[in-house]
């Protein structure tokens, strides 16, 4: 979880821990979120959730008037890494283009064959 967590900003990874611990039950209100956090103010964990949502951690239903709106984690610690993963992979080859993919393709003729195998279980998730 601490790979997840660094790519998060702390208060992000704070909250994340909570939900993706299982210590909030899903789907949950600010509310549910804020009963872990009581040192933290309504508004400022309301925030955080909904940038949470914009950033893809989250997902968010809301509800009809008046009522809170509901989130839930959009994936697992695992699925977050792989997603990250992937567009950290798409802004590099954007960035540096064919020499990213050569840096890449060298990085993996050093694998031993059993990471080699365990990354092609990976791809295939």
């Amino acid at each position: 979880m601490q790979r997840a967590l660094s790519l998060l900003g702390p208060l992000e990874g704070r909250l994340m821990t909570q939900i993706w611990s299982g210590r909030v039950s899903e789907p949950f209100v600010v509310r549910d979120v804020l009963a872990l956090t009581p040192d933290l103010a309504y508004t400022t964990v309301m925030t955080t959730l909904n940038r949470l949502a914009d950033k893809g951690v989250l997902k968010v239903s809301k509800g009809a008037s008046r009522q809170a709106h509901k989130y839930r984690a959009a994936g697992n610690v695992s699925a977050f890494l792989a997603s990250s993963g992937r567009a950290e992979v798409d802004r590099l080859v954007a960035r540096y283009g064919d020499a990213a993919l050569a840096a890449f393709a060298h990085r993996l003729d050093r694998l031993s064959p059993t990471t080699r195998q365990a990354l092609k279980k990976l791809r295939s998730k």
